[in-house]
């Protein structure tokens, strides 16, 4: 079993694998801070969904996040590979030790 099929078995969510070539958001300006933050809205254009950040804040300035693919995420933020199986819908939170996963539905609406 995959890590990230371990993580969608720990939560008891849908596996919900990314593709290597979709794209992701990263707020790149926002590495090195804690805690990660991640949530995924419903796949479109190539896209799988997920918006990842660093620290406290998530910005709505719309250059906040830049397009990466999947395949790279390793470079930045290998930590979070874990979890990009998550159905969306989910998001979660990582600061060292801490790990909080969880559903909001407000991602789902439309």
């Amino acid at each position: 079993m995959s890590n990230q099929q371990e993580i969608c078995s720990k939560f008891g969510t849908e596996f919900v694998p990314c593709l290597e070539s979709d794209k992701l958001g990263i707020a790149i300006e926002t590495l090195g801070k804690q805690p990660i933050n991640g949530l995924r809205h419903e796949a479109e254009n190539g896209t799988c969904g997920w918006y990842i950040w660093c620290g406290e804040e998530m910005s709505n300035d719309p250059d906040f996040f830049k397009p990466f693919h999947v395949s790279h995420i390793n470079k930045y933020l290998p930590q979070v590979k874990p979890y990009l199986a998550l159905p969306p819908g989910y998001r979660f939170l990582l600061a060292g030790g801490y790990e909080d996963v969880w559903l909001d539905t407000k991602l789902l609406e439309i």
